[in-house]
């Protein structure tokens, strides 16, 4: 055994694993690849930049169902009707540490068959969205957009979930499929709304989050 006198001490290192953070942008159009599409993928491009991944799920033309307030989700944890994009948007919540929703605007307000996945959605499954950054994108020809932008932010300001903001509102303007790349300000305001984004993710992940009160109160206007 050597003497104690003539160990060296050695470097103390510790490896620690880079967790790689994911978002999930919900494209609320008809269209996989119109307008709302490209916002949503100007918003990807630039997580890329900033080390986040991102999924684009479209929730399609299919017909979907809205809530019909059967209340069987209390009893199951999941909605009772279990059509496509409800299932892979929900799958792909689970993992997902940040959403993106985006949407056309249609008589000032979101397309109304991506309104009713997101009912059931947040009534559903409202954990798997908790505390986790939200930010709404809406698409339009001219104007409504805040007005759709303000319907959108409901689904995230009643869940605790913690907004993320650009430098002027969520907006691109386009009508046909492609106008919207020439909006330059548009843009730049998702490439922006992007950055903010990836900002708020790495540093609320791994936090502790607020605990609720025990005994959560609820009144109505009747009594």
């Amino acid at each position: 055994m050597a003497p104690l006198c003539n160990i060296v001490p050695q470097p103390f290192f510790i490896t620690l694993k880079k967790i790689k953070m994911k978002a999930l942008l919900i494209n609320g159009s008809p269209h996989n690849n119109g307008n709302t599409a490209l916002a949503l993928t100007e918003i990807g491009k630039e997580l890329n930049k900033n080390g986040i991944d991102y999924e684009i799920i479209g929730i399609g033309n299919k017909p979907v169902m809205g809530c019909i307030a059967c209340n069987k989700c209390a009893e199951t944890g999941v909605c009772a009707f279990q059509d496509e994009a409800y299932k892979k948007i929900r799958a792909a919540a689970i993992e997902a540490n940040a959403i993106v929703i985006g949407s056309p605007v249609y008589y000032a307000g979101p397309n109304g068959a991506l309104c009713a996945i997101l009912d059931r959605l947040f009534y559903s499954s409202s954990d798997l969205f908790m505390y986790k950054p939200g930010a709404a994108v809406a698409v339009c020809r001219r104007s409504g957009d805040t007005a759709a932008l303000d319907r959108l932010n409901k689904y995230f300001t009643i869940n605790n979930m913690p907004l993320a903001t650009s430098q002027y509102w969520n907006g691109v303007h386009g009508l046909m499929p492609g106008e919207a790349a020439q909006d330059k300000e548009g843009m730049q305001i998702m490439r922006s709304l992007a950055k903010n984004l990836a900002w708020l993710m790495k540093n609320t992940h791994g936090k502790e989050t607020p605990q609720p009160e025990p005994t959560r109160v609820s009144t109505n206007f009747i009594r």
